[in-house]
């Protein structure tokens, strides 16, 4: 299914956000996802399924200090 995922389109194979971002190589504790312009919570990753053209900014958190 294609996607669009931060501005860019691309073709997963994923059927809900856990399992996109798994085939990303990202792990859920380390990012924030948006799902067409809603902000997904952490525990509904793997209950939200994706659909045909949505849209996804994912943005990956980093410590510092």
């Amino acid at each position: 299914m294609k996607l669009t995922i931060n501005g860019s389109e691309r073709e997963v194979k994923s059927a809900d956000v856990l399992a996109l971002l798994t085939e990303l190589g990202l792990k859920k504790e380390q990012v924030v996802v948006e799902l067409n312009r809603e902000i997904v919570k952490r525990g509904a990753f793997g209950n939200l399924s994706l659909k045909e053209g949505d849209t996804l900014e994912i943005v990956t958190i980093v410590g510092g200090g």
